[in-house]
């Protein structure tokens, strides 16, 4: 009874990670249309942050210790302000497809990572093969070797994102072993709450606040705003917190692959996004290359997972009835 259960919260929170931030990024897109990148998406995880930690503490969850705050400025810092803020700040210059592709390289600095840090575990060749058959992936979605297209690439904005994803791979990584309250509810909350502030202070340096506007921002950005809190914030994200307890790293993170596909057709389909053959090649690559590291990396302990009786968002807790 307990199995099933844990099976069907496990299906919840790949689902809520595979769908719902593969849709983010085009959601993302249409904010940045009339609201400012780092103030927009600080504001959003604030609210989100303030939501969840309320809820958490209605609920019964204790009240979490001094302790508790330095960990969740880390993740905070390293998930959402250099995560999801170069993810937006990319987002600026690069397509919503563009980016997933880029993004779908975290497994891949996640493996890394998690080997480098002490007591790493050392990949086998096959995990081995498939970090170089992922960064040739990438290296295709750039193709230096073409000088029309290398003057046309935002390299910068690429840069932003890959360095993103170096920062979420090693917040996931920092988060299985930090000392965080038990509520996933709560934990959560405190992450967001810690990032947006952090993400709203860049953008009051940045001079966002000079540029802002609510008066002349778009229904369309509204909407895009709106669904990023509720459906990307408060319910896929929860997700992914409670996954990093519930199963392996290498695993969590396969939602990078899946958001790419998703994100590219949903560019193309509702955006007019240009879709190139190098494109789809390389998405090809890259999905190949996280799908081998990701078969080989192994599962967690049955009896890890059964302690684990936490459910992410809208399982348990009624925060989310649907996608």
């Amino acid at each position: 009874m307990i199995a099933t259960a844990l099976k069907w919260k496990m299906v919840a929170a790949f689902a809520a990670l595979y769908l719902i931030w593969g849709s983010t990024y085009l959601a993302i897109r249409f904010a940045l249309e009339t609201l400012p990148p780092l103030t927009m998406a600080g504001a959003r995880f604030v609210v989100a942050g303030a939501i969840l930690y309320g809820w958490a503490r209605l609920r019964g969850a204790a009240s979490p210790s001094l302790r508790h705050w330095p960990p969740a400025l880390v993740i905070g810092v390293l998930l959402l302000l250099l995560g999801n803020g170069g993810v937006v700040w990319a987002e600026q210059t690069l397509s919503s497809g563009m980016t997933a592709l880029l993004i779908a390289t975290e497994p891949l600095f996640l493996v890394l990572l998690d080997w480098l840090r002490p007591g790493g575990r050392h990949p086998s060749w096959t995990v081995t093969a498939g970090l170089i058959l992922g960064f040739s992936g990438t290296l295709l979605l750039f193709s230096p070797w073409s000088v029309t297209e290398t003057a046309a690439f935002d390299w910068l904005g690429a840069a932003f994102v890959l360095l993103a994803s170096v920062a979420w791979a090693a917040g996931s990584l920092y988060a299985m072993r930090a000392d965080q309250p038990s509520s996933p509810f709560l934990s959560t909350g405190m992450h967001m709450l810690c990032g947006g502030m952090c993400l709203l202070m860049f953008g009051f340096l940045a001079g966002e606040w000079k540029t802002i506007n609510l008066a002349h921002a778009s229904v369309r950005s509204w909407i895009a705003v709106l669904y990023l809190l509720v459906f990307g914030s408060l319910i896929a994200f929860t997700a992914y917190v409670w996954l990093l307890r519930a199963t392996t790293p290498a695993r969590a993170s396969t939602y990078a692959y899946v958001n790419s596909v998703v994100a590219v057709f949903l560019g193309w389909f509702l955006a007019g996004e240009l879709v190139t053959a190098r494109m789809i090649l390389a998405m090809g690559v890259i999905i190949a290359a996280v799908v081998l590291i990701i078969t080989r990396q192994g599962e967690v302990a049955p009896e890890t997972l059964l302690q684990s009786d936490a459910a992410p968002a809208g399982v348990e807790d009624g925060l989310c009835t649907s996608k």
